[in-house]
């Protein structure tokens, strides 16, 4: 057993990281929003380890450091056959079950499905939204909804009405049904009554179907309401209802406060929009920031953002992948030897890397990306290095001897290296 290392095996690796991020980022691109995720990611890390493994085969090739030369005149057809399957299968496969469990909500919080819009539709709307941009900016909404979404329309002035039960998105003809109700809205006289607007939509969480569904509300308003909604605000925190608020032009401060506690209570966000035309940017932002889509490569947002559960499963999932990895390579090369080294480089950099791909992962594509290729380079790094600190030795089955013989280790109590085993020695020299 030796510790050595192979500098031209170290160099190329890295170049096979690089080539590898190239393919797997155009991947991302192409397919980032058409391809199940369990198929993108494991496709992502399949790549990879391909581009790592073709690149340090042709170092080994060039120059059997770890390997051995009996490994380059005897084993290479055999290790060419073994490349695809311990790279790219391997890792196709590993990477697709890390991503489905990362995908699951395992935490313990429901994923957000079903939404409530609560639009404000009092007179003084004519002055704040004349062309009723918040009813097109609803509509639109409605139309980028994912398919196992549903959505209910609340409208409230002094009273609260229910205009679209909760309705699937999965069919064009619930989608139309929903644009229907929307459309037929117009602005009518009224104060404005939060109390009521929340009484209605409480009653309309608690009496859908199937309850165990994650929810969210979004509150539009452009005035001030006296009525006592402390008693609401309990129920919705109480049912881990996350409830945002718009103020539109909203120059009251009164106003302001009112809506600002009520997200604020309920774990929400409160945002201020001085014109109607800007609702929808509003709209598909808190859709957006709702809908969890975590891969283990990406940003993780939404309710799991900051979830140690889930940073922790992204770190030690990087650490199997960077393990497997090494150890498919050492699989191609045929040498148990490689693989048991190369697999402690590869989860020593997993954990490194796993560690920098959860802390430095923003939603900025440009630093993001930079970030997933300095994740895969010290994966490659410490996989390379690593025979250096775990001794290897050449894998020398059935390797002959200067006579033409066939040179076979005989079976002792311990193995050896790569010379004849002695004969025993059976004296009995006590403990």
């Amino acid at each position: 057993m030796q510790r050595k290392v192979n500098l031209l095996l170290l160099m190329l690796g890295l170049l096979g990281a690089g080539i590898g991020f190239v393919l797997g980022e155009l991947l991302l691109g192409v397919y980032g929003d058409s391809m199940p995720r369990a198929v993108l990611i494991g496709l992502y890390f399949g790549v990879v380890a391909l581009s790592i493994g073709i690149c340090t085969m042709i170092a080994e090739l060039m120059q059997p450091i770890l390997s051995g030369s009996s490994w380059r005149a005897r084993y290479t057809d055999l290790s060419w056959k073994l490349l695809v399957p311990a790279t790219l299968v391997l890792m196709f496969l590993g990477g697709s079950l890390f991503q489905l469990l990362y995908g699951l909500h395992l935490g313990g919080e429901r994923q957000v499905r079903d939404y409530v819009l609560v639009i404000d539709n009092s007179g003084s709307m004519l002055q704040t939204d004349p062309n009723n941009d918040r009813f097109t900016s609803a509509r639109e909404l409605v139309d980028r909804m994912r398919d196992d979404s549903r959505v209910a329309v609340v409208v409230f002035t002094d009273q609260a009405e229910v205009v679209q039960p909760f309705t699937r998105m999965d069919r064009q003809i619930e989608k139309d049904e929903v644009y229907a109700a929307i459309d037929s809205l117009q602005t009518v006289d009224g104060g404005t009554d939060f109390a009521a607007a929340l009484d209605q939509t409480l009653q309309l969480i608690e009496n859908r179907s199937n309850p165990d569904r994650g929810v969210m509300a979004i509150l539009l308003s452009d005035g001030q309401s006296d009525a006592d909604i402390q008693s609401q605000l309990d129920r919705f925190v109480e049912q881990e209802i996350v409830l945002h608020t718009i103020g539109l032009a909203l120059d009251d401060a009164s106003g302001v406060a009112a809506l600002e506690s009520i997200s604020s209570v309920t774990g929400g966000s409160y945002h201020d929009v001085r014109e109607a035309d800007e609702l929808s940017l509003i709209y598909q932002t808190l859709y957006d920031e709702s809908v969890e889509d975590r891969t283990l490569v990406t940003e993780r947002d939404g309710p799991s953002a900051d979830s140690t559960f889930y940073q922790w499963f992204r770190i030690l999932a990087i650490v199997a992948l960077g393990g497997l990895m090494g150890i498919g390579m050492g699989l191609f090369f045929d040498n148990r030897y490689l693989a048991r080294s190369f697999g402690i480089g590869g989860a020593v950099g997993g954990l490194i890397g796993g560690w920098l791909l959860d802390n430095s992962l923003s939603g900025a594509g440009f630093t993001d990306g930079l970030t997933r290729l300095a994740t895969l380079l010290i994966i490659a790094f410490f996989i390379c290095l690593f025979p250096l600190l775990v001794p290897v030795r050449e894998n020398n089955r059935g390797q002959t001897t200067g006579t033409g013989k066939t040179r076979r280790a005989v079976r002792t109590g311990r193995p050896t290296d790569d010379e004849d085993r002695p004969v025993r020695d059976r004296r009995h020299r006590g403990f």
